[in-house]
């Protein structure tokens, strides 16, 4: 039986270490070493240069006879390249035959266009480079300036020539298609010329300062040159006549020692004593107290009148009137509103005497016992008004509210315990067949018509079917809330179009914010209507008056 030899993990990693060495240095370190060993050869070396040259000749002279006879050809370049290359019968008119046709087609055409020139070019230079052991140009400042160029002249000739795809190439041609459908025509134009002035910092760190200097500063600076130039010009006339006069001194000195023979050396210092006597301090001069003072007061050119000037000036000219800045406004008609008929739905006795019973029957059933029952009834809802025995807890009948929605088969009641002002607890049922309320009846009646309030709003009808209106002054900071389908949205609109049926438009302007832009999308057609909106911004929201203009 064998038996199960286990190898040490170390004896393991020593084996691979091992055959590491034996295999050598890796694909790469003999790649690099081969082209070092290419590189040293001489032929070698010259012969890669000749090739790189004479291939840019033979890309430029391809390309140039391409962009005469891409429109000849340009059927038989769609084959596939080896049907082009390889079929005899097949015949193009490019000088370099069809293989210089099929390679132009695809670095004019199909690649970058015209600008598909530069690569002929950067041939060009790279055997050069390696030929003769020197630079032409700078390759690394070449390569980069070229590949630039190069994508920057396609996609630009695409987008100026865009019928012409020749120009841009595909490559153009589709970048354009691309951008312009992210940002638009304009969108291309603007990161060309983005693009461009990037490029143009980065690599020549191009100046914007053209209008930093002012013409009066030129005027100063040349002023300023020409009295330097004037004053050096008058320094080097007082050198050359100080030169002057020491080339005279010493003619005269070299006269006195011929004739006396002796050479006198005298001082010509003056040594001068500065009198150290500390300079009096100059005191103050008394203040003459003849100075004629006078005090002028300033008199306001704002006419103030009293009150009995005013109550006269208004007796006699009358109280000043806004409307009459806007004469010609009127008033919207009730016609603009919509006429629904007549919406009068009654509610059937049936039905009130059986919403009776039904509440009736919940009530014994929890031992509570009344001495009466009301019903009115109203456009939506039917107020039922019970009034309990003595003894009975109000706090019982309020929390009985849904159990007598559930024996009512009704969406949902109110229990008003008490009703304010009387000695009754209401029940309001929902009717089964509603009446609408059209804003038109409600606008249109004369309690709204005669209201005399500040801002006057209505809202409806009551229960006991009279109008409903209230001033909005009265409450500035009024919050609707309530339920997805409670009338959020109905009891805006009613507060707005009753604000716009009642008030002149110089006694009122509105702001509306929708900060979720979804409750008020109705008057987004109306947005620029009697509107001082600043130019250059997307929110019409204006409330200073230093900042409004007339639109």
């Amino acid at each position: 039986m064998a038996k199960n030899q286990f190898k040490n993990p170390e004896e393991v990693k020593k084996a691979k270490d091992e055959k590491k060495k034996v295999k050598g240095p890796g694909f790469v370190s003999n790649l690099k070493s081969k082209i070092q060993f290419l590189l040293s050869n001489e032929k070698l070396t010259k012969t890669v240069g000749l090739v790189f040259i004479v291939f840019s000749v033979f890309l430029l002279l391809a390309q140039s006879a391409y962009l005469f006879t891409w429109k000849i050809d340009q059927d038989k370049l769609s084959l596939p390249w080896n049907d082009i290359l390889f079929n005899a019968e097949i015949k193009v008119e490019n000088w370099l035959g069809k293989l210089g046709a099929l390679v132009a087609h695809q670095l004019i055409f199909n690649g970058f266009g015209v600008a598909a020139f530069l690569i002929p070019f950067l041939s060009f230079l790279i055997g050069f480079r390696i030929l003769f052991k020197t630079n032409l140009l700078p390759l690394d400042k070449s390569f980069k300036y070229s590949f630039f160029s190069i994508l920057w002249a396609s996609i630009g000739l695409g987008f100026i020539f865009f019928k012409q795809p020749i120009l841009g190439g595909a490559f153009g041609y589709q970048s354009v298609i691309w951008i312009s459908s992210v940002l638009g025509n304009i969108g291309v134009g603007l990161i060309l010329l983005l693009s461009l002035l990037i490029f143009l910092v980065f690599n020549f760190n191009i100046s914007f300062n053209f209008f930093s200097t002012k013409p009066d500063e030129l005027i100063d600076e040349t002023t300023l040159n020409e009295t330097e130039v004037s004053n050096s010009i008058s320094q080097l006339d007082e050198n050359a006549n100080n030169d002057s006069l020491d080339e005279e001194m010493d003619i005269n000195d070299v006269a006195e020692i011929e004739d006396n023979g002796i050479i006198e050396e005298e001082s010509n210092i003056e040594e001068i004593e500065l009198d150290t006597t500390p300079l009096a301090k100059e005191e103050p001069k008394e203040k003459s107290e003849d100075i004629e003072f006078s005090v002028e007061e300033a008199e306001s050119d704002d006419e103030v009148l009293t009150e009995n000037e005013l109550n006269s000036k208004v007796a006699e000219f009358g109280e000043y009137d806004p409307t009459l800045d806007l004469s010609s406004y009127q008033l919207p008609s009730v016609d603009l509103l919509k006429d629904f008929g007549d919406t009068q739905k009654r509610v059937t006795p049936e039905e009130l005497e059986a919403n009776k019973n039904r509440i009736l029957e919940t009530l014994e059933n929890y031992n509570i016992k009344i001495t009466s029952i009301k019903a009115t009834i109203g456009p939506t809802v039917t107020l039922y008004e019970i009034v309990p025995e003595a003894g009975v807890r109000i706090s019982k009948i309020k929390n009985l509210e849904d159990d007598i929605a559930l024996s009512l088969a009704a969406l949902g009641i109110r229990i008003i315990a008490p009703i304010p002002g009387k000695g009754t607890i209401g029940i309001e049922v929902p009717n089964q067949n509603p009446e609408i309320v059209p804003m038109r009846n409600v606008i249109a009646s004369d309690k709204f018509q005669n209201a005399k309030m500040e801002l006057p709003v209505v809202m409806g009808k009551t229960i006991t079917n009279e109008t409903f209106v209230f001033d909005l002054s009265k409450m500035p900071h009024l919050l609707m809330a309530g339920a997805t389908g409670q009338g959020k949205s109905v009891g805006l609109n009613a507060v707005l179009t009753s604000l716009l049926y009642k008030k002149h438009p110089s006694q009122l302007k509105f702001v509306l914010v929708d900060p979720k832009k979804v409750e008020l999308t109705l008057y987004n057609k109306i947005e620029r209507h009697f509107l001082a909106k600043l130019p250059d911004t997307e929110e019409a929201i204006i409330t200073e008056n230093q900042k409004v203009i007339n639109t």
